[in-house]
């Protein structure tokens, strides 16, 4: 098979740009890395065009210079980091040659950029509204009571509720979709010519994503707007890409419209991304392994969550009354070993807070949390101690739940020493999960902010299996991984189930992962459960109204990457 040559790049770009000069022109852009010996790009001689009223999604695996190339653009590479090539054209003016200065003068009015990370992101001592209003202050735009306005239309337009109350919230507060969805609004403020979106719904629910891609590309194709998608979820491209553009290893490999990369894949690492995305229905769960099933049969269950409670205060109302959200409301499950529980809803449906609930990370309100026949839910924290290193949890957020000041090693080994392993011994079994993550040796002794998104999540999942615990609570897991890694630590996960026997309850808004991983799925709505069953039967024959929107509202259900690989 035949590779894409840069003429046949050239050739699809000029057919796709026409007569129009483009929005934003790359010219053979090269960014080295500063390592001693053999020369590493994290960028090499890529070039490509995006015009205005397209969106272009770039796709490829962790480390593929995805993010780095859409940094570049905003001039936003780490200092060490300086391109040795090329050039970065917004409208003819070569972003190259900008001083800090100038380029800060363009980022928002003209260019803005929707991160990855928005705990990362966002200023924890500011409001979320402030932080709106701060893009505009800075710009000088919307003044007087014009900005308070705009804040609010922008909260409201991106689907975030009670916009009035939510602007004066911090964003610890918010959930991890909510807190995106802050992004997107501050990156909309000013409506910029180029909008970079960097994994923007990796964190939502797929009904919220399916507003959130609407709302790109009502305001693309109404503004005119030229729009630099990344992203590792096919769906996504399949539900909005005009063209796309797959990176490998620093390197352009492929380009074309939507349906010759989706449908007719040329190259070899396209197709290999393409077999790696997950299928629709379940057809893949390892329910099916009748070794596995006797044994759950025959197990009382490791895990029996019964009228599980938790509520919050949501914040002081107008007459300065706290208003209540039910989080959990009267929730009940089993899990035996060896088995994985899916739970699935949208952001604030109470997923990630059942899972803290099971890590006593937060106090419960009411109901039992049987672990082992024992009831852990009114232990102290002394009590628990003991029993910590049995139920681990792989958090959501990557880059704030790892210590910044400390190396992977440490990160990996501090768990099991504080438990009573020797520093050799915890060494030794630290670089051999680096290994079963797929990170390379050197990782021991690096830090987080080295890594990309998708790195630091392998590192999180590394980190809970050095426990050696016998239920993992997998928080959005693999939402930050691209396909190809994302299948491969489902592999994993399914390999140490086997085993070890170890229970998995599997927290995610992605359905389709969830039916390839899932024995058993619980859908939340509102603190509640409204649906349970197996992944095929909830994707073939939905019973609750819930459950049909969450499947109607997968990106790129139209899409069949099975039919592309026979192309």
């Amino acid at each position: 098979m035949s590779t894409t040559t840069e003429h046949d790049i050239a050739t699809a770009a000029a057919v796709a740009a026409g007569d129009d000069a483009p929005l934003l022109s790359i010219r053979h852009l090269s960014i080295p890395l500063p390592r001693q010996g053999d020369r590493k790009y994290a960028v090499r001689d890529i070039s490509y065009d995006i015009h205005a009223g397209e969106i272009v999604c770039i796709v490829g695996e962790s480390g593929s210079g995805k993010s780095m190339s859409a940094n570049a653009i905003m001039g936003l590479l780490p200092s060490y980091l300086r391109p040795e090539q090329g050039s970065i054209l917004l409208e003819g003016r070569n972003l190259l040659d900008r001083d800090e200065d100038s380029l800060r003068a363009l980022r928002g009015r003209e260019m803005a950029m929707i991160f990855q990370e928005p705990l990362s992101a966002l200023n924890p001592l500011m409001t979320v509204g402030d932080q709106i209003a701060e893009v505009m202050r800075v710009h000088n735009a919307f003044p007087g009571p014009a900005r308070e306005r705009r804040v609010l239309e922008l909260l409201e337009f991106v689907g975030l509720p009670d916009p009035a109350t939510l602007r004066h919230s911090w964003p610890f507060r918010l959930s991890g979709g909510q807190r995106q969805r802050v992004m997107i609004a501050m990156a909309l403020a000013l409506e910029p010519k180029l909008l970079i979106a960097d994994e923007p719904t990796t964190a939502l629910d797929v009904t919220t994503q399916a507003q959130i891609l609407a709302l790109i590309a009502r305001i693309q194709k109404e503004r005119g707007m030229g729009v630099m998608f990344v992203t590792h979820d096919f769906g996504v491209v399949a539900e909005i890409a005009d063209r796309v553009i797959v990176m490998e290893k620093g390197e352009l490999v492929e380009q074309g419209t939507v349906d010759e990369v989706l449908n007719r894949p040329r190259h070899p690492y396209t197709r290999k991304l393409i077999g790696a995305v997950p299928r629709h229905g379940g057809q893949a769960s390892p329910a099916r392994d009748g070794q596995r099933n006797i044994r759950q049969v025959e197990e009382k269950p490791l895990l029996q969550v019964e009228g599980l409670r938790k509520t919050y205060a949501a914040g002081s109302g107008f007459w300065g009354r706290k208003r209540v959200v039910h989080a959990v409301d009267g929730v009940s499950f089993s899990v035996r070993r060896g088995q994985t529980l899916g739970v699935v809803g949208e952001s604030g449906s109470g997923k990630s807070t059942i899972g803290k609930c099971l890590l006593k990370l937060t106090d419960i309100d009411g109901g039992k949390i049987l672990f082992g026949g024992d009831d852990i839910a009114p232990l102290s924290e002394t009590q628990f101690r003991p029993r910590r290193r049995d139920i681990q949890m792989i958090f959501q957020d990557p880059f704030a739940s790892l210590n910044p000041r400390h190396t992977i090693g440490r990160i990996l080994c501090d768990g099991p020493m504080a438990a009573g392993v020797p520093r050799k011994q915890a060494e030794q079994r630290a670089r051999e999960l680096l290994q079963l993550v797929e990170l390379d040796a050197s990782a021991f002794d690096r830090y987080p902010a080295e890594f990309s998104g998708g790195q630091r999540q392998r590192v999180g999942i590394a980190r809970a299996l050095a426990m050696e615990p016998q239920l993992i609570v997998a928080d959005e897991s693999v939402s930050a991984l691209d396909v190809s890694v994302q299948a491969q630590v489902l592999r994993l996960l399914r390999q140490l189930q086997q085993k070890l026997g170890i229970a998995l309850v599997f927290i995610t808004h992605d359905l389709r992962v969830a039916a390839q991983i899932c024995d058993s799925l619980i859908v939340m709505h509102r603190g509640k459960i409204v649906e349970e069953g197996p992944p095929q039967q909830l994707f073939e024959a939905p019973r609750h109204d819930y459950t049909r929107a969450l499947i109607a509202a997968m990106p790129g259900a139209h899409w069949d990457p099975a039919q592309a690989l026979l192309a």
